[in-house]
């Protein structure tokens, strides 16, 4: 590791300096890792799509505050807002060094199996509520439905980073890939009720006349 010159701690709650040598800590302690390893790449990821979420949420905020909400966005700040703080969680079990994962508890640290089912359980709801199109959308119909998808394009870099990790023996449980591989399905679905609670429709890919394929989840 390269030496950088040392200096006192400046007086902030927030800068501590020890990362300016190029490294982090993780979740319970122990060894320092690189803030380029795979692990900071994955958890760093997930952050983005909290952030992602977060873009969406706030305006429906803003929605709400001018009384311009549709009456079908009622439940959505809520429910993303719940898919926000599960995605900490998911943080916490990618953050956490393995010789710590001893310490890992199911729905605050660590991904369950009941958070997948909850995320299924809603996906499936919500499918059964709209129509769904019948090819690839281009994003940007709303800016609520576009923040989601852009949360929705993070969720699969952060389930790529994820499933690297799996490979190196980094990951450890068994149910966070298929949290996020599924969560990106339902952002998406979010996207399109979105649209459909302000009367708009998503654009298609392709444009009218050529020929179509139905839009396909992984």
């Amino acid at each position: 590791m390269l030496s950088v010159n040392r200096r006192s701690p400046i007086d902030s709650v927030v800068a501590t300096t020890r990362g300016d040598d190029g490294s982090t800590g993780l979740l319970y302690g122990g060894d320092r890792i690189q803030k380029d390893d795979p692990r900071t790449e994955a958890y760093g990821t997930v952050d983005e799509a909290i952030a992602a979420l977060g873009l969406a949420r706030a305006n429906l905020g803003i929605k709400r505050g001018h009384g311009t909400l549709p009456a079908g966005m009622g439940g959505l700040a809520a429910l993303i807002l719940r898919f926000q703080r599960e995605l900490f969680v998911v943080g916490a079990e990618l953050a956490t060094n393995p010789d710590a994962w001893d310490r890992l508890e199911d729905d605050r640290t660590r991904v369950s199996q009941a958070m997948v089912e909850g995320v299924e359980q809603t996906l499936v709801e919500l499918e059964r509520s709209i129509e769904m199109p019948k090819e690839f959308v281009v994003p940007g119909e709303t800016p609520t439905s576009a923040a989601l998808e852009l949360a929705r394009t993070i969720l699969r870099r952060a389930e790529r980073r994820a499933v690297a990790l799996r490979r190196d023996g980094l990951i450890p449980g068994d149910h966070l890939i298929p949290y996020l591989n599924r969560l990106a399905d339902l952002v998406w679905v979010l996207a399109r009720a979105a649209e459909r609670a302000e009367s708009r429709a998503a654009t298609p890919a392709r444009k009218p006349g050529a020929a179509t394929r139905r839009e396909t989840s992984t």
